[in-house]
């Protein structure tokens, strides 16, 4: 490897001129084929004198190990690295890292951790001597390079939960832990930077290892004793003054500030995880309750005792904590009310975090004010999407007052007090002196505990409309436009309060359409929220029904506007609930869907393009989540125009964009949802327009480009193509080959398993039952591919299964051609042994029929076209036929019932029994005894429920048989045997083969037991008498007689 070369590349790679840039990546991607290429890269990293040169040569070095080290399914044309310069690359690493500067260090331990999950501790046994040695050493750069091998190491093992794996962490642990814990203790002492960076490696290091499991060494008193002292140590240590810059977010992520967060969130995982009794399942009940006991009596209490004096210094401004500090503060006293043991030391401090902490947090700061009117759309995010802030404070604000009011419910009435006090501190004072803010944050507070309010059996739930009409209606006309958006949220909360007086819910009504007009966005956007569960009032959606295009229209603006996904649930719930009125602007309504759409996915590619930045991510899954909003609203719009066929020709021609660009792009996270809008547009026209064909087209591009995998999105779409469009596919051979080449390749491609096989099964079945006599070319290799599968192993039934009825289909498509093809390769009887070996597992409508009119069809064979080899077992078709005819009428009866299920769908759902109020003698009675109870976690009783099921699972597999993969009857299912009256086209078979052959009618019959005889005549009167019924109706109609016969 001439290393001068590529040096040169890696400089030229970071020239600003273009082409130059791409000269250089294009050599350095040929110079990676080289032997001895990661070494070079090394050599540069370790010695080149210019910092830009060997960062560009870290971040290649980087992008090469995590893509090639092993294979990589993702690059799957990167050339794994061989294992002679793995050796030699693995000895150089840590030495490397050891030497280098900050930034280098950054960028090598992801590369080490990519190199550790693959090789270690196999063929990497000296890792751990290096680092004990570096973490041993006098100079503190080798000790700082042995911190970050460690945490690198059990960063590795945070998610390998196997025995094997826990033990070699168990291991490494011991080995190293009190080392670690002698340098955190020098460190804490300590103001640098520098310091605070080791020392947040250090914490981050437990809180990997610690992360599933606590091992057995960590639980000893010699062990959690000083660990614990250490965290609570850095958690009220006072911050150094170069950790406090003058700007937030530099502040919060200052290295000291990082080691706070982590030693916050250290204590709270061992309290959480470990350390609280309640919390603790059977399944671990052996490991950690003796140690809950004991953490919940003597430390849990020290830890809140010490977030009790940072939140002190808080409130009296005497200290500043970061947005995660006050978060993980709150979480950690969440979880003390439930416990007895905590909530002792937790209730006389309830009163003022409620007042001085929590109240305050739920408050507007200046920072939110300052969004409200410079990026309302962010305010919005921020506001509605609150949860996905894990790591906000307001939200752990929340999530406290919840838990409070739900686990102690006479808190409620604590908090209930305070909110009056605001509010009616607020309407007594003055205009001048109006607590803006403070209004708005109390709304917020009782709009939290809204479920509770509201639950069954609540006391003061009749009390609410009052607070409403007082309190609330007066904000519709608030000079500030974030006190008009929160009283709309408060009616969205609390929308399923019951007025008593109906001109109030008009006046609400009235408001939120005049806050829908409002100057402010946000205004706007909460007030569109809450007109949605308005429409449950009848006369209000009587009265919306003239209104609703320009409501429509409003909600269109407001996504175009701002990408909120709960904006796409209201417009498809108003698409569905005002279908009829809507119709008339499908067409608009359609395209300027589409158009929010297209703007959403253009700022996703062009956003997303060539970046790996977590934030982007973050922002493309938001993105994703709006888009995929509008995406569920066409589909809506989609199946209320089954009856337009005009209209839903025109829509095809709008939507063509959005399918395009959401496959070519391979947009992933949106294939079901654009697979679903396909499949309405077909099923709902039920026939494929010269639009929907130059989509297939595209389908079968993308199927054959890595979207094979989502063939099960894609099946409803595909049968609707072959089901409604029968007859191109035979005037278009190329049409019918592409969906061939799809059957056929869901059987070969490895990445596709037996349930999505499955859908080859039905595809290849649709073929033979839309176009019969006109896939004659393609019979040979279903049966083949079908024939290839069963001879394979494979435990699946319900795979099984399709693949019998796979030839089943061949067999009823041209049975003599079938019997051949199967005689051919040595099939016959392995074939008909196994059919009729599972008759019983024919359960569903659909298989009886095919095995019927499949045995229908093979009886009506001439001699000549039986081979010979199965001629002896030739009458068992008829014994075959008759379990089939015994168990139709049942599973018709089974199949009527499951339609009845799905058209009375059950809209009342059980109230959650959290927010249930027991009776006023219950309640009433908290005091000083209720105190002393620990209140079930529910979390915790479900994971107990789910590794019960877990348990009773492993120890019933061994019986186990595979009954529960029994197939299940589709009531949408819609095939041409629908069509097909069985009981007489089995009699006409009977009457004409009994007349033109009777030899094989007699040979078929002759075995039969009287019980199987009296079978078959019962069916053959069966026949008759649905005859005598069909004529008759006939008749009446001025129609045809109908028989069996398709």
């Amino acid at each position: 490897m001439d290393l001068a070369a590529l040096r040169g590349c890696t400089l030229s790679a970071l020239d600003t001129n273009a082409d130059i840039r791409r000269q250089a990546e294009l050599q350095l991607k040929q110079a990676e084929a080289t032997p001895g290429f990661i070494g070079a890269l090394l050599d540069i990293i370790a010695a080149d004198p210019e910092p830009q040169v060997r960062l560009s040569a870290v971040l290649y070095l980087k992008n090469k190990v995590i893509r090639s080290w092993e294979f990589n399914e993702e690059f799957p044309k990167n050339v794994p690295i061989s294992e002679d310069e793995k050796a030699a690359f693995r000895e150089r690493l840590v030495p490397t890292l050891a030497s280098a500067a900050s930034p280098i260090r950054q960028q090598l331990m992801p590369l080490i951790g990519k190199v550790l999950h693959y090789d270690f501790p196999e063929k990497w046994p000296g890792y751990m001597d290096i680092t004990l040695q570096l973490l041993g050493s006098n100079d503190i750069q080798s000790v700082f390079a042995g911190v970050q091998c460690l945490l690198s190491l059990c960063r590795v093992y945070r998610f390998k939960q196997a025995n094997d794996k826990r033990e070699e962490l168990d291991r490494v642990t011991q080995a190293t832990f009190p080392t670690l814990l002698a340098i955190g203790n020098r460190l804490v002492d300590e103001t640098s930077t520098d310091a605070g960076d080791m020392l947040k490696m250090i914490i981050k290091t437990y809180k990997h290892a610690v992360y599933f499991e606590l091992a057995a060494h960590l639980r000893e008193e010699s062990s959690i004793v000083p660990w614990a002292t250490l965290f609570i140590k850095v958690v009220g240590k006072q911050a150094p003054p170069e950790s406090m810059p003058e700007d937030i977010e530099d502040r919060e992520a200052h290295p000291w500030w990082k080691a706070k967060k982590w030693a916050y969130s250290n204590l709270n995982r061992l309290f959480v995880r470990y350390g609280n009794p309640t919390s603790i399942t059977t399944n671990n009940s052996e490991n950690y309750e003796k140690f809950s006991k004991h953490f919940i009596q003597h430390f849990a209490p020290e830890i809140l005792k010490a977030y009790l004096q940072q939140i002190e210094l808080w409130v009296s401004k005497q200290a500043w904590l970061s947005k995660i500090c006050l978060s993980c503060t709150i979480t950690f006293m969440d979880e003390c009310i439930k416990p007895s043991a905590t909530w002792k030391h937790l209730s006389p401090h309830v009163e003022n975090l409620i007042s001085h902490v929590l109240f305050p947090l739920l408050c507007q700061t200046d920072e939110d004010l300052e969004t409200f009117e410079s990026d309302p759309g962010e305010y919005l995010n921020r506001k509605i999407n609150l949860y996905e802030e894990i790591s906000a404070p307001d939200v752990a604000a929340t999530n406290f007052l919840n838990t409070l009011s739900k686990a102690r419910r006479k808190q409620t009435f604590t908090v209930l007090n305070f909110i009056n006090e605001v509010v009616n501190r607020y309407e007594a004072a003055p205009d001048d002196q109006k607590n803006y803010r403070e209004k708005e944050g109390a709304l917020r507070m009782i709009g939290t505990l809204s479920a509770i309010i509201l639950g069954k059996g609540s006391p003061i739930a009749d009390q609410v409309e009052y607070f409403f009409v007082r309190h609330v209606f007066p904000e519709f006309r608030s000079r500030h436009g974030f006190l008009r958006a929160r009283a709309c949220d408060v009616l969205e909360k609390f929308s399923d309060l019951d007025f008593r007086d109906e001109n109030n819910v008009v006046v609400i009504y009235q408001n939120i359409l005049q806050c829908l007009n409002d100057a402010e966005l946000p205004v706007r956007v909460e007030a569109a929220l809450a007109l949605q569960p308005l429409i449950r009032h009848d006369f209000i959606r009587t009265s919306m029904q003239q209104s609703i295009a320009d409501i429509m229209q409003k909600l269109l603006q407001l996504a175009n506007e701002v990408d909120v996904d709960a904006l796409s649930n209201v417009m498809e719930e108003f698409v569905e609930v005002f279908a009829s009125e809507l119709t008339p602007f499908a067409v608009q309504l359609t395209e300027q869907l589409r158009d929010t759409y297209l703007r959403i996915i253009q700022d996703v590619i062009d956003k997303g393009a060539n970046s790996i930045d977590d934030d982007v991510d973050n922002y493309l899954d938001d993105k994703s989540i709006t888009a995929l909003g509008v995406l569920q609203t066409i589909g809506t719009l989609i199946l209320t125009l089954e009856s337009s066929p005009g209209v839903l020709l025109q829509l095809e021609q709008v939507l063509v964009p959005v399918i395009t660009v959401t496959l070519e792009h391979k947009l992933f996270d949106l294939y079901n949802e654009v697979f679903e809008i396909i499949d309405s547009c077909t099923f709902s026209a039920k026939a494929i327009s010269g639009t929907m064909w130059a989509v297939f087209e595209l389908i079968h591009k993308s199927f054959k480009d890595r979207a094979e995998i989502y063939i099960e999105e894609m099946l409803p779409a595909l049968d609707n193509y072959i089901s409604y469009g029968s007859d191109m596919l035979i005037q278009n051979p190329t049409y019918l080959a592409a969906m061939f080449d799809i059957i056929s390749t869901i059987f070969t491609n490895e990445r596709l398993g037996a349930m999505d096989r499955i859908c080859g099964c039905k595809l290849a079945e649709a073929v033979m039952l839309n176009l019969r006599g006109h896939a004659d070319q393609y019979l040979p290799q279903f049966v083949e591919i079908a024939m290839q599968c069963l001879t394979a192993p494979n435990e699946i039934k319900s795979y099984r299964i399709h693949l019998m009825e796979m030839v089943i289909n061949c067999i009823y498509y041209n049975p003599a051609a079938t019997l051949q093809i199967l005689e051919r390769n040595g099939w016959t009887n392995k074939f008909f042994s196994l059919w009729f070996s599972n008759i019983e597992n024919f359960n569903r409508v659909h298989d009886k029929k095919l095995s019927i009119v499949a045995i229908v069809a093979l009886i009506q064979l001439t001699p000549e076209q039986i081979p010979q080899s199965i001629q002896p077992g030739w009458p068992k078709l008829m014994q075959g036929i008759v379990p089939l005819f015994q168990s139709l009428p049942l599973a018709m009866k089974n199949r009527e019932e499951i339609q009845k299920e799905g058209l009375t769908l059950d809209d009342s759902y059980g109230s959650d029994s959290d927010n249930e109020w027991e009776g006023e003698a219950a309640w009433n009675k908290e005091g000083e005894d209720a105190d002393e109870l620990d209140i079930p976690d529910e979390s915790s009783a479900y994971m107990e429920f789910l590794n019960n099921e877990a348990s009773a699972r492993g120890v019933l597999s061994a019986n186990w048989d595979d009954e529960d993969d029994d197939l299940e009857e589709e009531t949408l299912l819609e095939t041409p045997l629908d069509n097909i009256e069985p009981y007489q086209l089995f009699r006409n078979a009977l009457l004409e083969l009994q007349q033109q052959q009777p030899q094989i009618y007699e040979g078929l019959t002759k075995g039969l037991s009287p019980d199987e005889q009296n079978v078959i005549k019962g069916v053959v009167h069966e026949a008759e008498a649905k005859k005598l019924a069909a004529d008759a109706m006939a008749a009446a109609v001025g129609g045809m007689p109908v028989n069996g016969h398709q």
